[in-house]
């Protein structure tokens, strides 16, 4: 992630213009060739190049974009009393009151939200409900089932009685944000960034095949279906033990400590993650006479700017990386996750499947999913208005990837991807958090781990000395979203506590079921 500095601004937005402006530039030189033949054979090979990115436009985004936007498939609906125990325990941990309420109505005026938009809200973010904006609403009421007005009402007044004022009747021009229901945002990818993602790929499978990772490919029918192809692929006869998950492994020789399991954010898969991968056994004192920890890093393809397969639902994502584990015979792990990879670590620590029962210690680093009932994560990585240089990249990069956009769009639902302190009882886990992310409300989400006042001025969590039992936050104030990863102190640090919860194989074995 880059900065915000004024010369970091105008490089990521010359760089975005650049890109943008290739699909435009090669329809306009295509149709100006029809006219006029180019004659030189630089004219012919520049002919030949916005032919394919002008067909790649057509035949590949334009149809891929259409059929993106079909609706998602939501989880079974909550019963009634387990979705109002879900509204009051959200209720209890809103800091700011009055900002929850203007982020999810894209920062609508006060006066423009009334009492049934605040109802469409809780329709989608409880009930799973679609768009109303072709019903008649002022009969909407009429259309509810049974008690579903009542639970709704309920609802409002919980909101009333958070602001300390009365929220007026009616319904105003305001709009929520509501992610599974509203369109699939996304921006045209040239192909000559594919080429550039295909690269990066290339390079980073070089450097993570010289530290010592194999990489387990998926069916090559899997393989050719991800654009752009992997060169790696050709040169691995290791195959997947899951059908969707390819990853990459370094073999587990220590004799006394745990394996690491660890899950990537969005990005060009393993990239930004190489480097710490591989100073997890490099920086490992212990290393020469226990010998290394194992590695399993797994790959999630439709969140790496690929043009790949929808995401896996959450219960195949479970199944299959229980069937990696099962392959290599690793009965307790420590898992580790970024970003978006806390979504898929929630996942399998909510599972039914075997899985669940060999997750020992968890590291988190920038976490997108404690208090994701609050509006930071869903606003700033999907309707923030960018303004500044990282903001736009953010924007721009990620969230309006094909791929990316549409796995928030349609496969990212809130209540399924929660994570409570409730859910690591019994476990030893640290959080590390950034200072200026500016996805992650950190200060929020650091006070609540901590146990403090989210209200409060008390920011002694920043201070607080790791020993590795219990729930521990890490704190990196000049840290951005993604940025621990950029320095190797902070690689160190991050490296030091995992090969610490690998020395806790005792303690592991007697973790929760």
């Amino acid at each position: 992630m880059i900065g915000t500095s004024v010369p970091e601004y105008v490089f990521i937005r010359l760089c975005i213009l650049g890109l943008r402006a290739v699909t435009p530039l090669s329809v306009f030189y295509l149709a100006f060739s029809i006219g006029e033949p180019p004659s030189t054979t630089a004219g012919k090979l520049l002919l030949t190049w916005c032919t394919f990115e002008s067909a790649f436009w057509l035949l590949v985004y334009v149809p891929r974009k259409r059929g993106l936007q079909a609706a998602a498939q939501h989880p079974p609906v909550l019963d009634r009393q387990s979705r109002r125990d879900l509204f009051w325990k959200c209720w209890d941990k809103i800091p700011t009151p009055e900002y929850y309420i203007r982020r999810w109505f894209l920062d609508a005026k006060v006066e423009d939200v009334r009492r049934e938009n605040v109802k469409d809200f809780f329709r989608w973010a409880l009930l799973n409900k679609g768009d109303t904006s072709d019903d008649d609403k002022g009969q909407l009421e009429q259309q509810l089932p049974e008690g579903e007005e009542e639970e709704l009402e309920e609802y409002v007044d919980g909101v009333q009685t958070l602001l300390g004022r009365q929220i007026d009747p009616g319904r105003g021009p305001a709009e929520c944000l509501r992610l599974t229901i509203d369109r699939v945002k996304m921006l045209h990818r040239p192909l000559i960034w594919y080429m550039v993602v295909g690269l990066v790929d290339t390079l980073t499978s070089a450097y993570l095949r010289y530290s010592g990772f194999q990489l387990y490919r998926t069916s090559f029918r899997s393989e050719v279906s991800t654009f752009p192809f992997r060169l790696a692929s050709l040169f691995t006869t290791r195959k997947s033990a899951s059908p969707n998950l390819s990853y990459w492994y370094r073999s587990h020789t220590s004799r006394t400590r745990l394996p690491v399991v660890f899950i990537h954010g969005i990005g060009i898969g393993l990239y930004a993650y190489s480097q710490f991968l591989n100073e997890i056994n490099k920086d490992d004192p212990l290393g020469p006479a226990d010998g290394q920890i194992g590695i399993i890093a797994i790959e999630l393809m439709p969140i790496s700017f690929r043009i790949t397969s929808p995401i896996l639902g959450k219960q195949e994502l479970c199944s299959q990386i229980n069937m990696i584990l099962e392959a290599h015979g690793w009965e307790k792990i420590v898992l580790a996750s970024h970003s978006y990879g806390s979504v898929v670590t929630t996942h399998l620590l909510h599972s039914t499947s075997p899985v669940k029962a060999k997750i020992g210690p968890l590291v988190f680093i920038d976490p997108v999913t404690f208090l994701l009932h609050l509006p930071d994560v869903c606003y700033n990585f999907t309707a923030r208005t960018p303004r500044r240089a990282n903001e736009h990249q953010l924007h721009y990069f990620a969230s309006t990837d094909m791929m990316v956009s549409h796995t928030l769009a349609r496969h990212f639902f809130w209540a399924d991807n929660i994570l409570w302190k409730d859910d690591l009882r019994g476990r030893d886990a640290t959080v590390a958090l950034a200072g200026r992310d500016l996805i992650v409300d950190t200060e929020s989400v650091g006070k609540y781990l901590a146990g403090i006042d989210m209200q409060s001025e008390d920011s002694s969590w920043k201070e607080t000395t790791w020993n590795g039992t219990g729930i521990k936050t890490v704190f990196f104030p000049t840290c951005d979203h993604a940025q621990v990863f950029e320095k190797r102190e902070y690689r160190r640090r991050l490296g030091d506590i995992i090969r610490s919860y690998a020395d806790k194989r005792g303690q592991a074995a007697q973790g929760p079921d």
